[in-house]
């Protein structure tokens, strides 16, 4: 039987993750923004695409930033450009915010222990952990492993994010209201779930990409079903989001991998289909700011008994279906099981809060 409703699964993902071309036009009437003064945000890959423009949301909003970047490729925008036209915003919309680049290489997980221990030093609540670092997948990407044994990838759009994040929980616990915002995609849909590949290799079933996007977005469900059994972290909230088809500086990198054929229906693709980036970066403000997806108990019952918290997936700014591993307590924990073994969590000691 499972056999025989395999293709029909199949289908229906498929389906699903077209749902992410979704291209209609947000205005501030979607995502009319609030008020950020004193608040402080750290959001990874914020020099250039989706995370550039929500950084300067926030600024306008008069947010605290931590642009969490690496140094960039030459095509990319400088993180030191990034940092002056946040500033620029958040001086011409009268706040006096403290914006700052740190730098951090998601491809290094010793760079993500010294990013936050900088962080942890400085005694701060933490009050949005926007997670929007990533890389395409690309016949170069998916065969190129970084320093720490894992394919680049993988451990850039999903690993490094799971350290940064369990890494910073103490700091997000002493907001009022904290939010851990994911980027993960509507290709987690055409995600497999095959911890025997976990890292790739010739064998793995399916892309890469949407391989380690399913894991993240599982990783979503799995972490906010913790938090709200914890005293202490209950009310964090976590989601996962789309930010739409996005034409970002994300595509830069396939360049000079695709053949002429792949590369002129992605351009036209980018060009007749895709949103602009600032368009996709209303998923991560809306997501950040939104009492619909926030710790607010007349919302979502965080913190309080029987209350559902997040661990929801977004498309866009639209709550969605999940594919259905994010839901299977027995995947989720596998998936937790298998991230232990891999970034050796419990030896950190980041599994004792949080049980394993």
């Amino acid at each position: 039987m499972a056999a025989l409703l395999s293709p029909l699964y199949r289908l229906y993902d498929l389906l699903q993750g077209l749902r992410g071309t979704n291209s209609t036009f947000l205005t501030e009437q979607h995502v009319p923004g609030t008020d950020l003064t004193g608040k402080w945000i750290i959001i990874s890959g914020s020099n250039n695409g989706v995370g550039f423009e929500a950084a300067k949301s926030f600024a306008a909003w008069g947010a605290n930033l931590i642009l969490a970047c690496r140094e960039p490729p030459a095509w990319e925008l400088h993180p030191t450009a990034a940092l002056k036209e946040c500033k620029d915003i958040a001086e011409a919309h009268g706040h006096s915010s403290t914006i700052e680049w740190w730098e951090i290489d998601m491809a290094d997980l010793n760079s993500i222990e010294i990013f936050c221990r900088r962080w942890l030093e400085t005694d701060r609540a933490l009050d949005i952990l926007c997670n929007n670092a990533g890389l395409a997948s690309s016949a170069h990407n998916d065969l190129t492993m970084t320093t720490d044994g894992f394919q680049l990838v993988h451990q850039v759009n999903f690993l490094s994010h799971v350290l940064l994040t369990l890494r910073l929980l103490p700091s997000l616990a002493r907001s009022s209201q904290p939010r851990i915002i994911c980027s993960t995609s509507c290709l987690h849909h055409l995600g497999y779930f095959d911890l025997e590949h976990f890292n790739g290799g010739p064998e793995m079933s399916g892309n890469p990409y949407a391989n380690n996007k399913l894991y993240f977005q599982i990783w979503v469900a799995e972490l906010q079903s913790r938090l709200l059994k914890h005293p202490e972290y209950l009310h964090i909230t976590i989601n996962g989001l789309h930010p739409g088809f996005v034409a970002s500086g994300i595509w830069k990198n396939l360049e000079s991998i695709l053949g002429s054929g792949p590369r002129s229906v992605l351009d036209f693709l980018l060009h007749y289909v895709a949103i602009n980036s600032q368009q996709g970066s209303l998923a991560i403000t809306h997501a950040a700011t939104s009492p619909e997806f926030g710790p607010d108990p007349k919302k979502q019952g965080v913190g309080a008994e029987n209350g559902r918290g997040g661990g929801l997936y977004i498309n866009r700014i639209w709550e969605a279906s999940q594919q259905w591993h994010c839901n299977d307590p027995d995947s989720r924990s596998k998936l937790w099981v298998k991230l232990d073994e891999e970034l050796h969590l419990e030896e950190k000691g980041l599994l004792d809060i949080l049980g394993r």
